[in-house]
């Protein structure tokens, strides 16, 4: 599973990416986990607002923190 953190660099970004490696841990689910911070390969994955969380090429989170149980949630329904 490949997943993708989108975001400057801001406090929510990091929140979003620790909860992210944090669901990663509980579930046991394999996986790498990479940050973007360049605006043009954020924006192609039609994001307009950050944090976003990419989970396979997939946008499943945008403009907000989800809290760790949906991250959970998210990573286990594949």
């Amino acid at each position: 599973m490949e997943i993708k953190v989108l975001g400057p660099g801001c406090v929510n970004c990091t929140t979003l990416e620790k909860r992210t490696n944090d669901a990663l841990a509980v579930t046991g689910v394999a996986a790498t986990v990479e940050k973007v911070t360049d605006f043009a390969e954020i924006a192609s994955y039609g994001v307009m607002s950050t944090p976003a969380l990419v989970i396979d090429d997939q946008v499943v989170v945008s403009g907000r923190v989800p809290k760790s149980d949906e991250i959970q949630a998210l990573l286990t329904r594949s």
